[in-house]
C-alpha cells in the first residue's frame, strides 16, 4: 500500500491562523507512516492529484476534480457554509468541521462587547474628547448584568462558553436550538426554536450564534426583532445571512433595540457611509470573535485525533452532514 499523502494549506497574515514548522513537525513525529505536504492556496489544485486527506482553511468545489484519491476534507473552522458539504457528499469525501476550541475566545469576545454596553464604555469612549463629564448620560444607559437575561440563539458548544461566562456575572441564560437536550444542562433553560419569540421577549441580551442555511436567511427579521425586550441588547456571532439589516437598523432607530454589536455584516467590509458604520448605538467588530492565540494548537490537536479515527477506521468527529439533514438551528 503507498504511503498516505495529506496534503496541508492553512495560510494566514496572522500567525495564530497559520500552521508552523512546530505543528508540522509535531504531525510528522505522532504519524510516521503518514507523508505530510505544504501548499500555498494558489497551488492547492495541483497538489492534490496524490492526496487522501486536505486539511485547510478554503476548498473549491472545482478541486474535487483534481483529487481522485481524496477521501476526506478537513477544515479548523466552525462552519461549513464555505465549503463544498454538497457536493464532497456526492462523491464520496468526507467533511469535517473542527469544535471545542472556538467557544473560549468567541464568549470573551461576547462578554467584553457586552459589559462595555452595560457599563457605558463605548459611550465614554465616544464622548470623552469634547464632554467635560457625562456621568448623568451614562446614569440613563447603564444595565446590570447580575440578575439579567441572556438569550442564545443557536446554542451549540460555543453557546455553552458563553453561558458559563455569562452565569459568572450572575446572568440567567435560554439556550435556543431545533433539539435541546432532555435535561437542564450547565445551568441554560432550553426552548424549542419554536418558542424563539418567547424565549427573546424575555432577555436583556440576545446572542446571535445560527449557522448559514436555508433555514436561517435573515431569520432575525421585522417580526422577530419587534418581539424582543424593549431596549435589549443584540449581538451577532453568527453569520451576517442570518440577520435582515434593514430591520435592525429600524430597531434601532425608533430605540426598540438599545444597541447592537455585529461581528458580522453584509457586504464585508461595510461601505465607509454604510448607517451600520456610522449608527451610534452599533459596535462593528472585523470578524476577530475568534481571535486566539492558541487557534492553530488546538486545530492541530482536532486535526490529530481525527487523523487516529480515519485511520483506524472509526467515526470521524465534527462530520458535515448532507444540506438536507442539516440541523439549522443548533450553534457551533
Amino acid at each position: 500500500m503507498n504511503q498516505p499523502v495529506v496534503l496541508i494549506s492553512l495560510e494566514s497574515p496572522h500567525s495564530f491562523w497559520r500552521l508552523s514548522s512546530e505543528h508540522e513537525r509535531a504531525l510528522s513525529a505522532s504519524f510516521p507512516g503518514i507523508e505530510f505536504r505544504r501548499a500555498t492556496e494558489e497551488a492547492v489544485p495541483h497538489q492534490l492529484a496524490d492526496a487522501h486527506v486536505y486539511f485547510g482553511w478554503r476548498f473549491a468545489p472545482s478541486w474535487l476534480f483534481a483529487a481522485p484519491h481524496l477521501k476526506w476534507i478537513a477544515s479548523p473552522a466552525a462552519g461549513t457554509d464555505h465549503l463544498p458539504v454538497a457536493e464532497a457528499h456526492s462523491v464520496g469525501v468526507a467533511l469535517t468541521r473542527s469544535y471545542g476550541f472556538h467557544g473560549s475566545p468567541m464568549a470573551e469576545h461576547a462578554m467584553g462587547l457586552i459589559l462595555s454596553f452595560s457599563r457605558g464604555l463605548f459611550i465614554s469612549q465616544r464622548v470623552q474628547r469634547n464632554r467635560a463629564w457625562w456621568k448623568d448620560d451614562l446614569a440613563e444607559e447603564f444595565f446590570d448584568l447580575a440578575g439579567a437575561t441572556m438569550t442564545i440563539v443557536g446554542c451549540g458548544s460555543v453557546g455553552r462558553h458563553l453561558a458559563q461566562a455569562a452565569r459568572a456575572f450572575g446572568m440567567n441564560v435560554v439556550g435556543v436550538r431545533r433539539t435541546p437536550p432532555a435535561a437542564s444542562k450547565g445551568g441554560i433553560t432550553w426552548v424549542h426554536t419554536t418558542a424563539v419569540h418567547q424565549a427573546v421577549s424575555v432577555a436583556d441580551v440576545v446572542v446571535n450564534l445560527l449557522p448559514a442555511t436555508p433555514a436561517t436567511d435573515r431569520y432575525f427579521d421585522h417580526d422577530l426583532f419587534s418581539a424582543c425586550k424593549p431596549r435589549s441588547l443584540f449581538l451577532n456571532l453568527g453569520r451576517a445571512a442570518t440577520v435582515d439589516q434593514s430591520a435592525l437598523l429600524a430597531s434601532l432607530d425608533t430605540g426598540h433595540l438599545r444597541g447592537a454589536a455585529l461581528d458580522v455584516f453584509d457586504p464585508k467590509p461595510l461601505p465607509a457611509r454604510h448607517p451600520l458604520r456610522l449608527h451610534p448605538r452599533v459596535v462593528l467588530t472585523p470578524k476577530s470573535s475568534v481571535f486566539c492565540r492558541a487557534y492553530m494548537d488546538e486545530a492541530v490537536a482536532f486535526f490529530a485525533d481525527n487523523l487516529h479515527r480515519y485511520l483506524s477506521g472509526q467515526p470521524l468527529n465534527g462530520l458535515a452532514e448532507a444540506p438536507a439533514t442539516r440541523s439549522p438551528l443548533v450553534g457551533g
